[in-house]
């Protein structure tokens, strides 16, 4: 069998993209290189043969000339060895190279065969990567939201170390299983969410109530989606953001509106001080008469069956005055928020009391024009009522005050109807009314129709109104006076 000469392996190295250097195995000084060394570095074959490390190797510390015999010597002894070279071109060009040393023993004489290649972009590449991964590290060390990755069998494969944090977990300790972090009720739901995440957008966030690691208790927003990147990557990629701040806010807020409405029926109940004392005042004085009646009768004989005539009739007015109170009562008593499904209507009629006493004291007639079909709300009553009281006796005083309240009676409209999806109440006045620039503002805090009026009460109408997820305004009366409006939004009502 003939083997090819010499000459055919350096037109065979020639041939290759790859740079090739051939050092003598015992001097290691160049004995020869490749077409694509030559171009590489510069330098003709003729140039490059006497030229030694430093003629061609970038001049710092690790890369002396005795480093890189010593890993030509290695590959000696011990296999072919891969190291990094920076080497130099005669321009002054700097290759940084991943160089392989193999020693190879030729026919006339033993060398060390060294490839190399410009690995310059790859290891911008990296260092970039690098810098780009530390800064990502570093501005996600503040966050408030984590990112963890599942596997399909639901086992953690990676938890940043922001969400380390938010999870209470200390360094190198294991995250666990993740329902391990939930309530009890939670944990259910917590796999339905997994179970149908996405593939395309991450699942509609959904609140759960956590306990940490450390043993703090937390609430976490979590979003999902479904994730398959060849083998590199498959399971559920999990957001969590840690939201127990704003749960607290909310649950503030929900407080802070909870004390403004009973606030609020309070200082209802004293506006209705006045006429409630007047309509009590009749059944009180009737119960004081018959008793005394039935008194006197007593003393006359024969006179038994009018005794009795006269406490049944006290008895009768005793009921009557009962059943004010007890109205009253019912309507500002403190109590959890109860929500129900109501007709409007009847929320109307459940006021309308309380409105006529306050009018037909003031000289106000009221007029009451309830819609023909049912309006089914899911609301607050009582809670909806104020809203009506509220503006009710807002449009009594503001006729009250008018300044031709003696010469012209003062008129007072209910109004409700149906306005596509929603319910729509109307509190119509023929007073003075309020300046065109302030009906868009009459509802914001501080800002009232009342002389010496601080606004309060309309603010905690829209408060009241807004939260059940309708709308309030004002605007001036086709008649003139004032016409104030809120909606509901209809509900269906349940079957039964």
């Amino acid at each position: 069998m003939n083997f090819p000469a010499e000459e055919d392996f350096h037109r065979l190295l020639d041939a290759l993209t790859l740079c090739v250097l051939l050092h003598d195995a015992e001097t290691k000084a160049i004995v020869w290189a490749n077409r694509a060394a030559c171009e590489a570095l510069g330098f003709t074959l003729e140039e490059m043969l006497p030229l030694k490390a430093k003629d061609m190797t970038r001049p710092v510390p690790k890369y002396r000339r005795e480093i890189g015999v010593g890993a030509m010597d290695r590959a000696i002894t011990e296999g072919p060895q891969v190291y990094e070279w920076c080497y130099r071109s005669r321009t002054g060009a700097d290759m940084l190279s991943e160089a392989i040393a193999t020693y190879v023993p030729l026919q006339e004489r033993a060398v060390v065969m060294v490839q190399f290649r410009d690995i310059s972009v790859e290891d911008t590449l990296k260092q970039t990567l690098r810098r780009y991964e530390s800064r990502l590290r570093e501005f996600m060390q503040d966050l408030g939201e984590g990112v963890a990755v599942l596997t399909p069998a639901g086992e953690v494969e990676f938890v940043s170390e922001s969400g380390r944090r938010v999870l209470g977990l200390e360094e190198g300790a294991p995250m666990g299983d993740v329902l391990d972090y939930c309530s009890e009720p939670d944990r259910d739901r917590l796999l339905a969410q997994l179970a149908t995440a996405p593939r395309i957008q991450p699942s509609p966030p959904q609140r759960y109530r956590i306990t940490r690691r450390d043993g703090t208790p937390g609430w976490l927003r979590i979003t999902c989606r479904r994730i398959e990147i060849e083998d590199d990557l498959n399971g559920r990629l999990l957001h969590f953001r840690d939201i127990t701040d704003e749960v607290a806010v909310e649950e503030a807020r929900r407080n802070e509106a909870r004390l403004l409405e009973y606030a609020g029926r309070y200082n209802a109940m004293g506006e209705m001080a006045t006429a409630i004392a007047h309509e009590l005042s009749q059944p009180l004085a009737a119960v004081r008469n018959f008793i005394e009646g039935a008194i006197l009768r007593l003393g006359q004989p024969g006179s038994v069956d009018d005794a009795l005539w006269g406490l049944r009739s006290a008895d009768r007015q005793a009921e009557h005055a009962a059943v004010i109170i007890k109205s009253v009562r019912d309507y500002i008593v403190k109590r959890e928020p109860s929500e129900t499904h109501a007709d409007v209507r009847e929320v109307i009629a459940d006021v309308a009391y309380f409105i006529e006493l306050r009018a037909r004291d003031a000289g106000v007639a009221v007029t009451i024009e309830q819609a023909p079909e049912a309006l089914p709300v899911y609301c607050e009553r009582v809670l909806i009522g104020q809203v009506v009281l509220n503006l009710a006796f807002n449009a009594i005083e503001a006729l009250t005050e008018c300044p031709n309240a003696a010469a012209r009676r003062g008129e007072l409209r209910l109004v409700t109807s149906l306005r596509g999806k929603y319910a729509l109440v109307q509190v119509i006045d023929n007073g003075p009314g309020v300046p065109a620039e302030a009906h868009g503002r009459l509802f914001d805090g501080f800002s009232s129709s009342k002389a010496g009026g601080n606004g309060i009460g309309l603010s905690l109408c829209k408060n009241i109104v807004t939260r059940h997820g309708g709308e309030i305004w004002a605007k001036p009366a086709r008649q003139g006076g004032l016409q104030c409006s809120f909606t509901l939004p209809i509900v269906a009502v349940p079957a039964g």
